[in-house]
Parts: structure tokens; sequence; C-alpha cells
């Protein structure tokens, strides 16, 4: 008997094939003679009791130009299908909070990937501080004067906002007068940061799957920019473990198998533990381009083994 596997995600005509983790998943899945279904997050809909979604099935193909093919669209129950794959991109709104309600309801029945509570309550740049002594100092605030006062103690600072992703909106502060132009929206805190030099040469993202490393990459920053991110131009290259990151995976990796955060994406900087990325974590790809290994087999491996 065929699977089906649903992938909620944004619009496939958007993605960048060459990099997307979603497609690599999604690809894998399809070898594994799965059926897929995509949607993106607003077609999904509750009715009386039950969870459906406009949804799209789609052949995919391993290619940058002609990617995947839509095969028919219709309305699909979520308890037909066996898996579905929480893969849309912040930001993490309540259009993204409503959209882990919905698919905690009907969870393990399809198995949601990651677990959408955790998903809800373990917010990306939050999950660091229950692993406080590995991050570098960091404040958490929409208090103007505390925000000051950790630029004081520290001089250069960076700020970015607390529920962004993909490296959007990060701010170097090297001045008080830098700092006066800071934009706090209302009430919402931002994340501060120590500057790490580290940055330019030794930034990393650990790939862990079912709390396994999968992967691992450097990433280097273009030139002018403390963001390594790869959606801002940074560039991955192959990087080991050091003995210090690699106590940082064993103690995160515990809390990701009991929270049923299947795939997670640990970014590092030198000693220093700085996000722990679980809405759609990336670089999947680069782990394949860099070493010729398939960490999404291992996702479906380990995915596999918690289905009836």
């Amino acid at each position: 008997m065929t699977r089906n596997v649903a992938l909620q995600m944004d619009a496939l005509a958007s993605i960048n094939p060459r990099s997307d983790t979603t497609l690599a998943l999604g690809l894998e899945a399809q070898r594994r003679g799965y059926a897929l279904w995509q949607y993106t997050p607003d077609r999904l809909s509750w009715r009386e009791g039950r969870l459906f979604a406009h949804a799209s099935r789609v052949t995919l193909h391993d290619s940058h130009e002609h990617y995947f093919d839509v095969v028919k669209e219709e309305p699909i129950l979520l308890t037909d299908m066996d898996v579905v794959l929480m893969r849309q991109d912040p930001p993490f709104d309540m259009a993204y909070i409503t959209a882990t309600y919905m698919l905690e309801s009907v969870h393990p029945k399809p198995f949601v990937a990651n677990h959408p509570a955790s998903v809800r309550n373990l917010a990306e740049k939050w999950f660091p501080t229950l692993f406080a002594r590995y991050m570098p100092p960091t404040l958490i605030s929409a208090d103007r004067q505390a925000i000051a006062d950790f630029h004081r103690a520290h001089g250069q600072i960076v700020v970015k906002p607390l529920y962004g992703f993909g490296g959007h909106d990060i701010v170097h502060i090297k001045s008080a007068a830098a700092l006066d132009t800071l934009r706090l929206e209302g009430s919402i805190p931002i994340v501060a940061q120590k500057f790490l030099p580290e940055v330019s040469t030794q930034d990393k993202r650990i790939v862990l799957i079912d709390g396994e490393v999968a992967g691992l990459f450097g990433r280097i920053p273009a030139e002018g920019e403390i963001r390594a991110n790869m959606r801002v131009g940074g560039t991955p290259v192959k990087a080991e473990l050091t003995r210090r990151q690699q106590e940082i995976c064993d103690a995160v990796a515990p809390v990701l198998r009991e929270k049923g955060l299947l795939l997670a994406g640990l970014d590092v900087i030198g000693d220093w533990l700085t996000e722990i990325n679980i809405t759609s974590p990336t670089g999947l790809r680069a782990v394949n381009q860099l070493y010729g290994t398939r960490p999404q087999a291992q996702f479906w491996d380990a995915l596999e083994r918690y289905l009836p």
C-alpha cells in the first residue's frame, strides 16, 4: 500500500531548487514510493472535527529548471495522510501558531514532523536558553534601557528579531549612536548578543536528525558582512566539530528526541550556541554537495521508525 506524505510549505514555485531542503526531503520520500501532496498553510482548514487542505498531488524532479509537476488538485483529509512535513518558513506569527494548533489536533495520525506543539513552544531563538551555559552573553528584552546597559557592558553587540529567520534584520551595533537608531516593534522583545568576531571564520550549521549529527558545514559571510546565513550570501564550506561543539550537540540531542524534533539545525559560532532551528531547518543540500552524503535518507530512516 502506498503511503501518503503532505508537504506543508511555501509555494513550490517560490523555492530555490538548488538549495531547498524540503525539495530534497520530498525527492527522497518519492524515491521510497510515497505519494506526495503539497499545500500552503493558508489552504489548511478545520471543520466539524476534521482537518483538511486544498492540496496538489505533485511529482518532483531532481532538476534546477523543471523540478515539479502538478498531477491534480483536490481537497485532502489530513487523517488520510501518513506523514505531514511542516516546512513553511517563518515569520513565526499568529498564522504560524494557528497552523501548529491545527496539526497538533491530528498528530500522530498523520505523523507530523517536526512535532507542532514543540515547534510552537520552543521558538528558535528562545530554545537555546534551555542551554544557557553554552550561549554567548545574551539579552532578550524590549526594554531600551536594558539593551543600552547590555551594550555598555559588552561594547559591540548583535541584535536580531526574536521571531525572525534566515539572517534577516540582524544588526551589528558598534556605538551608542547606532543603538539610538535601533527600531523596536512595540513590546516584542529582541535578542541581543555579544558580538563574536569568530563569525567570519567559525560560524557553523550542525544538522541533527533524531538527535544524531547528520552533517555540518561552515558558513563564510560575504565580504563586509557579519551574517553568514546562506540566504543572505554566506558560502558553505567543509568543517569539523570541535570537542566543545560535540558537547553542545550531546546536551541538545535528548531534548530534541523528547520533544519530537526530528530535524534540527544548530547554529554555533566558535564555542557558542546561538540558535536551534526547528521550524524549517535547512542545510541538507549543502551537506550533499560538500560531502556527497545523503542526510535526507537518514531523515526518512528515522521517521519511518515512528510509523505504524
